[in-house]
C-alpha cells in the first residue's frame, strides 16, 4: 500500500515540472521572436571623402629633352658617308657625316700656293726698301722713289697677310666637312644619305642632349594663372604610381590659333635615364595653398537649434551625430572643413525622423 501512494505523487511532481521547463523555454522564444520583430531601419549613406577645394587639372604632354640640335654642315658639298643612325648614342667629338674632300683640298693647296707666292714679292719688295732707303740717305735717289718702294712693301705685306688667312680658312673648311657631335646625346634625325648634295647649313643630323628633361603640354588659357604660379607634377604612363616635381620653365607667349593653348614646357630636373624621350605623361596641376574640403548631400545635414551635425554610421549600424564645421552652402550640397573623419559613412537621408537609438542598416537604394 505504501508504494502505489507514493507513485502517483512522483508522476506528479515530474510533471509539473516540465511544464515549469516548457513554460520558461516558449517564454525566452517570445523574447527572441519579439527581438526579431523589431526591424532595423534602412538608411542611404555617403562616404566622407576630403579633397582640395579647388580640383588638380590633369593634361597629357610628351617628355622631350630640353635641347635638340639641328646640326648642318658649315661648308656646301656632297654627302660621302652617314655614320650614324637614328637612336644611336653619340659622345663629343663623334663624327655623325663626312663630305666628299677633292673640291676642299684643291682649294686648300691653291691657297697654300698664293701664299708662297705672296711670301717671294713680299722678300723682293722689302729688299727693294731697304735699297731705297740707303740710296736716300747717301742723296743718290729721291723722296718720290724712297715712298713707292714702301708702298710697293707694304702692299706686298698686306697680300701675304690674306695669304695667311685664305690657308686658315681653306684650313677650317676642310675641317668641316666632318660634322662632329658637339654633346653627348641620342641621334632622332637623320635627314641626308650619302651622295646627296647639301647647302650650307642645311639639317643634316639632329641629336637631342643628354641632360634634363621637360614634359611638353597643351594649357587652357583659364588654367595659365595655376601653371605660372601653382605646384605641378609629372607621372608616366609606364610607371603610374611614381611622381616626378616640375617647373614650369617655358610658356608661349601666344595662343595657338587653331586649339587656342599656350604651349608649355615644364623642366624634370630628378628624371633620369629610364625616363625615355616621347614617353606619354600626365601633368596634374593644383593651387600652392588650398584648403582641403569634403562635399556632401544637403539633405545629410542636420541641425535644430544647434551646430550643424551629421549622423555618422559605424559598422554595428548605430549612430551618432557628430558636429561639423561648414564653410559654404551650394544649391544641392553642403562643404565642410572638419569635424567627421575621412571615409566616415554618414546618413545622407531622412536624419529628420532618425532615432539615434534605433539601430540602422545600410541599403544602396531604398524602394517604396
Amino acid at each position: 500500500m505504501f508504494v502505489r501512494s507514493v507513485l502517483p505523487s512522483y508522476s506528479r511532481l515530474l510533471v509539473g515540472a516540465s511544464l515549469a521547463l516548457l513554460v520558461v523555454a516558449l517564454a525566452g522564444c517570445n523574447d527572441k521572436v519579439a527581438e526579431k520583430l523589431v526591424p532595423s531601419r534602412p538608411v542611404l549613406v555617403a562616404t566622407v571623402h576630403y579633397e582640395a577645394e579647388s580640383p588638380e587639372r590633369s593634361f597629357v604632354g610628351t617628355i622631350r629633352p630640353r635641347i635638340e640640335a639641328d646640326m648642318g654642315f658649315r661648308v656646301p658639298g656632297k654627302v660621302a658617308k652617314r655614320l650614324v643612325e637614328v637612336g644611336q648614342t653619340v659622345e663629343l667629338g663623334q663624327p655623325l657625316a663626312t663630305l666628299d674632300e677633292i673640291d676642299l683640298k684643291l682649294q686648300a693647296e691653291q691657297a697654300e700656293a698664293e701664299l708662297r707666292a705672296s711670301t717671294g714679292v713680299l722678300e723682293q719688295a722689302a729688299a727693294a726698301e731697304t735699297r731705297a732707303k740707303d740710296l736716300r740717305v747717301k742723296g743718290w735717289t729721291t723722296d718720290a722713289q724712297l715712298d713707292q718702294a714702301k708702298a710697293t712693301a707694304d702692299e706686298a705685306r698686306a697680300r701675304l697677310n690674306r695669304a695667311q688667312r685664305s690657308v686658315e680658312l681653306t684650313k677650317n673648311s676642310l675641317s668641316y666637312a666632318t660634322l662632329v657631335a658637339d654633346s653627348r646625346g641620342v641621334v632622332t634625325a637623320t635627314l641626308v644619305e650619302p651622295g646627296q648634295v647639301v647647302a650650307s647649313g642645311q639639317t643634316a643630323i639632329r641629336v637631342a642632349r643628354f641632360g634634363e628633361k621637360e614634359a611638353v603640354v597643351a594649357i587652357p588659357e583659364t588654367l595659365l594663372g595655376r601653371a605660372k604660379e601653382g605646384t605641378a607634377s609629372v607621372t608616366l604612363w609606364s610607371e603610374a604610381n611614381k611622381k616626378y616635381a616640375a617647373k614650369l620653365r617655358e610658356i608661349a607667349p601666344a595662343a595657338d590659333p587653331a586649339t587656342r593653348t599656350y604651349l608649355a614646357k615644364f623642366s624634370l630636373p630628378d628624371a633620369g635615364d629610364h625616363v625615355s624621350l616621347g614617353m606619354t605623361a600626365t601633368l596634374t596641376l593644383a593651387d600652392p595653398a588650398t584648403t582641403r574640403v569634403a562635399r556632401l548631400p544637403l539633405s545629410a545635414l542636420f541641425s535644430e537649434g544647434g551646430d550643424p551635425s551629421f549622423y555618422v554610421v559605424d559598422d554595428k549600424g548605430e549612430v551618432a551625430l557628430k558636429p561639423v564645421t561648414v564653410k559654404s552652402y551650394e544649391s544641392n550640397d553642403v562643404v565642410i572643413t572638419g569635424g567627421v573623419d575621412e571615409g566616415a559613412r554618414v546618413v545622407a537621408l531622412g536624419v529628420q525622423k532618425l532615432d539615434p537609438a534605433q539601430k540602422v542598416r545600410v541599403v544602396s537604394s531604398l524602394s517604396f
